[in-house]
């Protein structure tokens, strides 16, 4: 138990930094926009070319973590390398400079969740695994990632300039290096399942879609990662240019996604352990259409406009439970981290790449209303897939049945 809290946390607030310095560029893309000239479909491409790499890396990276066993390695690559993208993304002059920055960086931060849910998973008890996935996931991610980055870091940007900023983000990433050197343990050699490269490997790869929940659990994540992607890129500059928001107005709006993201990551996962799943995400995924409905139509108070966006970033609390969760109750332990790795790498290819390039295309068209009627409709289909999900909270189901082998 002692040893379960403490890998929950270091992982937890390592991927809080991670994401600290993912999001950077959104929080501060008004003021490199204007000092590069970014057009909004360039916006777009810059947090694209971060999602692409990210999924492609989090399915092989969880893929070859599982075939040979290694988790710990893997962590302590990502932490540091991650922070070296963050000082590349202050240096950066150009689209191209920028861009190729960012894509790295997906590249390297891609296998730390797949591989720290699947050490999660093995270390928490059954009745604790949703609330303990749904922390490690949400809680520093966006208590750091959602809360903090867009007070800390625009502050800096207006004080001195958003390069200081990216310079400040990549320093924590190497603290964290040393955490889990010290405090994370690598699994002992008996509790892994050293799979061989075989054909029947990649054949059961390929299988894992052949369970519902994990259908649906991929195509969830394709729809909400969009919607929130689109929220981090687009909220910004929609608040700036098209309410006319200050850049204080603007980062304090943006920081209550993080802290209802961190304040949901205990609620929603906790709730899935009692009620169930799939009520839960259907639910949550639901309240999530009200962030770009109340930030379109709603113009009275701020405070009123920013109760409604904490309340809508709900949603938020679901990604845990249909990225990791719900794959590591349906399918064998032995492919936990390629599962997971399989749920985040398409809904940041499909979703995280192609919504933020085409909505910033719309935009252009359109104007920047756009962007925040498709996030809309991407909650919307989130909740009506999760409909379709097979239950399998472990206190709902009164047996739960793990399967020994994948289907064939």
């Amino acid at each position: 138990m002692r040893y379960e809290q403490r890998l929950i946390w270091v992982l937890g607030i390592t991927f809080g930094f991670l994401f600290f310095d993912r999001n950077a560029a959104s929080f501060l893309m008004p003021f490199i926009a204007k000092d590069l000239g970014f057009n909004y479909r360039q916006v777009g491409l810059i947090a694209s070319a971060l999602s692409f790499t990210w999924a492609v890396s989090a399915f092989l990276g969880g893929a070859l973590s599982d075939r040979t066993g290694r988790r710990k390695p893997v962590l302590l690559t990502s932490a540091l390398a991650f922070s070296a993208c963050s000082f590349l993304s202050g240096l950066a002059g150009s689209f191209a400079a920028l861009f190729a920055a960012r894509f790295l960086m997906g590249l390297v931060e891609g296998p730390f969740m797949p591989v720290s849910q699947s050490l999660v998973a093995q270390e928490s008890a059954l009745g604790r695994r949703g609330h303990n996935m749904g922390v490690l996931q949400n809680f520093g991610s966006n208590l750091l990632g959602s809360f903090a980055a867009p007070l800390v870091l625009v502050s800096i940007a207006e004080h001195w300039s958003w390069r200081s900023a990216f310079f400040l983000a990549g320093v924590p990433g190497l603290v964290m290096a040393l955490l889990i050197a010290r405090y994370v343990r690598e699994p002992p050699r008996s509790a892994r399942r050293r799979a061989k490269a075989s054909a029947a490997d990649v054949v059961s790869y390929l299988t894992l879609l052949r369970y519902r929940n994990m259908m649906l659990c991929v195509l969830m994540s394709v729809f909400m990662v969009s919607w929130m992607v689109l929220g981090w890129v687009f909220l910004p500059l929609f608040y700036v240019k098209a309410r006319q928001l200050s850049a204080d107005q603007m980062k304090v709006l943006m920081s209550l996604l993080g802290l209802s993201a961190a304040f949901f990551s205990f609620i929603v996962p906790g709730l899935s352990d009692r009620l169930g799943r799939r009520p839960v995400v259907v639910a949550a995924n639901l309240i999530g259409v009200l962030v770009p409905l109340a930030v379109l139509y709603f113009h009275g108070s701020l405070y009123v406009l920013g109760t409604l966006v904490f309340v809508g970033w709900a949603a938020s609390g679901t990604f845990p439970l249909f990225m990791a969760t719900i794959p590591s109750e349906t399918i064998p332990a032995r492919y936990v981290a390629t599962a997971v790795g399989l749920a985040v790498g398409v809904g940041e290819i499909v979703g995280g790449v192609s919504a933020p390039a085409v909505a910033g295309s719309v935009a252009d068209r359109y104007g920047l209303n756009a962007p925040l009627y498709i996030q809309a409709g991407c909650a919307l289909i989130g909740a009506l897939l999760a409909l379709a999900l097979k239950e399998t909270a472990p206190s709902r189901v009164a047996a739960p049945a793990r399967p020994s082998a994948l289907a064939t």
